[in-house]
């Protein structure tokens, strides 16, 4: 039997699917060359324009593979599965219990399982790793959100915070590092309330050093980060690990206090500002990354105009700008001052102005200065700080080399190779 796979959003689900491919694998099922006996859509629902992706990746994948056996998960599919079983799923899962669905595809039987979310109560441990001729791995060590913003549905889809027990973070971590991966990304879906849920309430720092520990010759890159756990404790820990990476992705959402209060968010700029100079000065150089949503429900133009100087005010590397986008069964869907379509992709346009400079002048910033790549290919490469780098001579494929930069070229970092890393 032979599979093909599409996976939409975040890490997580990029996760559960690399995850949900190796079950399959040791089920005896191989990736297609062409048309597949089965068809998996991974789905996400983080925004409305996340739905329409998943309908239409549903639909084009059945067009490329007719006749295959249809399966949907994910969080798309756990919140509309009515919409999903009428586009022609013959496995229709949430987003949970991926062991029982690749039970379900082994045995080709048509099948449903969408489970209510908040009676989940215990992490589902999935293989960690990455899929054939991935240079990194991701690690998941928790599921499920308790913090309900106001634009987001995905604490209905995933249901509360569940935690991987630590003695299994570094087990799951040690058998990376003794997979040799350079890289494991730790990752979640939201990794800042790691281990309230568990006895002892071990924290994000305990995980993070007990992978760190267990795979010292791996670097490990965290996830996405809500600000409110990046106390100077935190920083310190991180920073005495060794091996964790400079680059750090907080998520922001707006770069003023009233938005943020409207959003429901657990800080103010000037909390998230005090986050980035912690930040800086256990990682010196340190890269800053962000999401930043425009056009929030009654977002004004002076709104909108100090979130733009508060970018600058943090001096970011990189942000991921998009526009809000109305997602049924939220509070923010109700709320009054909705922009129009094109008011938001001009915010999404100006943010990207700044961000571009932002991004040029940290790049910049990094000339003269000697980063460990990891290279994907003989010449590319991301540095600890994840920025993009490309050499003029080779490097080994999967190895991570040092790297003097000399320039930068179209937002890519260019240098040679030096002494290799210790």
């Amino acid at each position: 039997m032979t599979y093909a796979v599409y996976t939409l959003g975040c890490k997580v689900n990029q996760y559960e699917t690399q995850a949900l491919e190796t079950m399959l694998r040791e089920r005896g099922f191989l990736p297609a060359e062409r048309e597949a006996d089965v068809i998996i859509v991974n789905t996400c629902a983080v925004t409305a324009e996340s739905g329409r992706k998943s309908r239409q990746a549903i639909r084009r994948m059945r067009a490329l593979h007719p006749g295959a056996l249809t399966v949907v998960c994910g969080c798309y599919s756990q919140l509309e599965p009515e919409d999903v079983s009428a586009l022609g799923a013959d496995i229709l899962f949430g987003s949970g219990d991926k062991h029982a669905l690749a039970d379900a595809i082994e045995m080709a039987l048509p099948a449903r399982s969408v489970d209510d979310p908040f009676r989940r109560r215990v992490f589902e441990p999935l293989p960690s790793g990455a899929v054939s001729g991935r240079t990194r791995a991701m690690l998941k060590i928790q599921d499920g959100c308790d913090n309900f913003c106001t634009y987001c549905v995905i604490p209905y889809t995933r249901g509360r915070v569940r935690s991987m027990p630590l003695e299994e973070v570094a087990a799951q971590a040690a058998a990376l590092g003794e997979r040799r991966f350079a890289e494991i990304v730790i990752t979640g879906i939201e990794i800042a309330s790691y281990g309230k849920d568990l006895p002892g309430k071990p924290d994000l720092a305990d995980a993070v050093l007990a992978a760190a520990q267990a795979a010292p010759k791996a670097r490990i890159r965290l996830g996405s980060l809500e600000p409110t756990v990046v106390t100077d404790s935190f920083c310190a820990r991180l920073a005495g690990a060794g091996n964790v990476c400079p680059h750090f992705h907080l998520s922001l959402q707006s770069g003023c206090d009233d938005t943020l209060r409207r959003m429901n968010r657990k800080y103010d700029t000037a909390a998230f500002l005090a986050v980035c100079g912690r930040l800086r000065a256990a990682f010196p150089g340190c890269a800053l990354t962000a999401d930043l949503i425009c056009g929030f429900p009654g977002e004004s133009e002076e709104d909108f105009t100090a979130t733009l100087a508060f970018l600058e005010k943090c001096g970011f590397y990189s942000v991921h700008a998009f526009p809000y986008s109305v997602r049924p069964g939220t509070k923010a869907a109700d709320m009054p001052g909705q922009l129009s379509r094109a008011e938001k992709e001009e915010r999404v346009r100006r943010a990207g102005e700044v961000i571009g400079r932002l991004r040029q002048a940290y790049l910049e910033g990094c000339v003269g200065r000697t980063l460990a790549v990891l290279f994907e290919t003989d010449r590319t490469g991301h540095g600890e700080n994840y920025c993009p780098v490309r050499i003029r001579g080779k490097a080994m494929r999967g190895q991570v080399e040092n790297v003097l930069i000399a320039g930068v070229e179209d937002q890519t970092l260019l240098g040679d190779v030096t002494n290799p890393p210790e």
